[in-house]
């Protein structure tokens, strides 16, 4: 009948959109230093001239269009990002050693970029220690919060820390002692997020020290 509109095509159509989204912020990610899901994909929404709320992909298939991206474009030069960023992740977590650090974020899944900084996780009875172990070895640091997710829609602020070590930007968040025993959500798959101790970070260098090309 004349006019009617075939769903199968325009899904095709959506499908392909949404692919050609997640490639962009995923291009966007790996390229233009831009760190954050929510802000690639409106880049790329805006890039590709569509809507914002339209055939947006989830934060886990960008993560993972990003996987790939690095190992097609920047296969050679990715062990030595993830050696540089996991070198300056140990550092600081010897540095905060007294709060048993974790890592966490992409760098974690190996997915990294020139741009991306580290994420730890801290725990202490009150955040000021940590700003105090800062200030008593002269790091200059901004303080500011972040809204961590949990399970049964449990929402809680906790405090930041952010500071540049060489060229790379460390995130602290502070928790409570507690914390060592409930991760907080992924923001990509809304699983507990992934979390290794500095233990498991010395190992993860070692093997990105194997994996780097000779000369």
């Amino acid at each position: 009948m004349a006019g009617r509109k075939h769903p199968a095509v325009a899904l095709r159509g959506d499908d392909l959109l949404r692919q050609r989204i997640t490639q962009e912020a995923a291009r966007i990610m790996a390229e233009e230093g831009v760190s954050d899901f929510a802000a690639a994909k409106r880049k790329a929404a805006a890039r590709l001239n569509q809507a914002e709320n339209r055939h947006l992909p989830s934060n886990r298939e960008i993560e993972a269009a990003l996987a790939d991206y690095l190992q097609l474009f920047h296969a050679r030069r990715l062990p030595q990002t993830l050696h540089h960023l996991l070198g300056h992740a140990l550092e600081a977590m010897r540095l905060l050693a007294a709060f048993e650090p974790r890592l966490t974020g992409p760098l974690l899944n190996g997915v990294a970029t020139p741009y991306s900084e580290v994420v730890l996780h801290a725990f202490a009875d009150d955040a000021e220690q940590i700003a105090a172990l800062l200030e008593r070895h002269a790091i200059p640091f901004d303080q500011t919060s972040r809204r961590l997710r949990y399970g049964r829609d449990r929402q809680d602020n906790v405090p930041v820390f952010r500071f540049v070590a060489g060229d790379t930007p460390i995130e602290i968040c502070a928790l409570p002692p507690a914390g060592l025993r409930e991760a907080p959500l992924s923001a990509v798959d809304a699983r507990p997020m992934r979390r290794a101790n500095l233990k498991e970070v010395e190992r993860l260098l070692q093997d990105a020290a194997r994996q780097q090309p000779s000369l």
